[in-house]
């Protein structure tokens, strides 16, 4: 069994994708995803030149990501699992508007304590949050994001993937992402993007 650990900003559509799509692989390959958090807002708070619209998009990023760190610092990070889907289910498929009661909606459905919604609007867990980020990101290189994947010793940012690949087809991109970013001094494989994710 072969561990893929995946980091993720939960209002991030290119990672609810990737992560459906580990779900996927998980069927049809031997593999288990595990999920850590890591923020957006953190990544580009000191960024100058940022476009208006992605400036105002990473406006509400933090909360999710606060609340979701703290419900790993309180049940362990295996909890990040059911938690990215409860979450981000809201976020992508319900269009919830991001605030407590997303979060505490998402929470409950867990039998997680609902009081941790308030994280949301703390920085107690921002260092907890830091070190996470920090451990995904930092393996993958300069102005990355998520979503960002570890297997073994090879970490990559991507596959930015719309609409999520099923079945064998999950297999074989995961073969071929694995292949490629195993591969000594490869650096970038990329296209253009065609449209806004689907997240169906």
């Amino acid at each position: 069994m072969t561990n893929v650990d995946l980091w993720f900003d939960p209002k991030c559509p290119w990672a609810w994708n990737a992560s459906r799509w580990l779900l996927e692989v998980e069927r049809v390959r031997p593999v288990t995803a595990r999920f850590h958090v890591m923020s957006l807002w953190l990544l580009n708070r000191d960024r100058d030149g940022l476009e208006a619209w992605y400036a105002e998009w990473l406006r509400d990023t933090l909360g999710p990501v606060r609340v979701l760190v703290a419900a790993a610092e309180r049940y362990g990070e295996p909890v990040l699992r059911d938690l990215y889907t409860a979450v981000g289910t809201r976020i992508h498929h319900d269009r919830e508007p991001i605030g407590p009661a997303l979060y505490k909606g998402a929470l409950d459905a867990l039998g997680l304590d609902q009081a941790l919604a308030g994280a949301a609007d703390e920085d107690t867990y921002d260092e907890a949050l830091r070190r996470s980020h920090h451990a995904g990101l930092d393996p993958v290189g300069e102005d990355l994001g998520t979503p960002a994947i570890h297997v073994g010793d090879t970490a990559f940012f991507g596959p930015v993937v719309s609409p999520v690949p099923r079945g064998e087809a999950a297999g074989r991109l995961f073969d071929g992402v694995l292949a490629v970013a195993a591969t000594p001094g490869f650096a970038e494989l990329k296209r253009a993007r065609n449209g806004s994710p689907r997240v169906d």
